[in-house]
């Protein structure tokens, strides 16, 4: 693999090709944690200082256009609320909701990234419970929680995100707000380059067979999985939940920099986030 932004990553775990493929949620989730572990460092190295990562009160950024949820309130009123951060990484979002006066707890399924987390925390700050599990069966008890969240988390790694909605749909309270952000669908189509090779599309926006990196002997080694805005709604439907929103960020004309696929020349013309914003009855 030739992608210096995950070089390590990529060595370490002996990557060696890209293919579309069915994966189930063993085998995603497998390769997930592993991914998520063996690329913490480098990750961060790109992306902590956008992210606040090692702000002393964190940062609640929703996407790699910008928003914040301070600006955005999203989830609405904090103060008190008990919050379910899903797939939260480092956690500065965690955090960034304790200073806010909610009561939060973090979830992710790569230790790597929890110990992120956990080792910015013992510099001072807001603590913040951290849970290592998957988002497709969720260790709590129903109602447990007033808000949930997810802040390019889960959401795009699992296998079986209907089941990940019908969790959360359990776990928060009558009233709770689900609100969650992902890639948007339609950057499935174009090949994952910021720059003017990314911009013809070239992949059936109706294809969901999962992209995946594997290593010689065809194990995956990176899973993600591809769902329309159709599937999005359906999904959210059936869990139980009612969508109240769908926010699709425009570029910011301050924002110069490139994440990943994310650029301001891909940027100016068409979304690279969708935010959902649903609720529970």
């Amino acid at each position: 693999m030739s992608d210096d932004r995950h070089a390590h990553a990529n060595a370490l775990l002996a990557t060696s090709g890209t293919t579309r493929t069915k994966v189930g949620s063993a085998v995603s989730q497998h390769a997930s944690r592993r991914w998520w572990d063996a690329d913490a460092a480098q990750y961060h190295e790109e992306h902590a200082e956008f992210l606040g990562v090692d702000s002393p009160g964190g940062e609640f950024i929703w996407c790699p256009e910008g928003l914040h949820e301070g600006d955005m309130r999203l989830l609405g009123d904090l103060a008190g609320k008990l919050i379910l951060e899903v797939g939260c990484g480092s956690a500065p979002c965690a955090r960034w909701l304790a200073g806010q006066g909610a009561h939060p707890v973090g979830l992710d399924l790569s230790r790597g990234m929890l110990e992120r987390g956990r080792i910015t925390m013992a510099h001072g700050g807001p603590q913040v419970p951290l849970v290592q599990a998957g988002a497709e069966a969720l260790p709590f008890a129903d109602a447990s929680f007033d808000l949930a969240c997810s802040a390019f988390g889960a959401i795009p790694f699992v296998a079986d995100s209907a089941l990940v909605m019908r969790e959360v749909a359990r776990v928060l309270r009558p009233g709770g707000r689900w609100v969650f952000s992902v890639n948007h669908p339609m950057r499935w189509i174009f090949p994952d380059d910021p720059g003017p090779a990314g911009l013809t599309a070239t992949i059936p926006y109706f294809d969901r067979t999962p992209y995946v990196e594997v290593d010689d002997a065809s194990v995956p080694t990176y899973v993600e999985h591809h769902r329309t805005i159709g599937d999005r709604v359906r999904e959210i439907v059936t869990a139980g939940l009612l969508l109240e929103d769908i926010v699709e960020p425009e570029w910011p004309e301050w924002l110069d920099r490139e994440w990943g696929q994310w650029s301001p020349l891909r940027g100016e013309l068409f979304p690279g986030t969708a935010i959902f914003v649903t609720k529970k009855p």
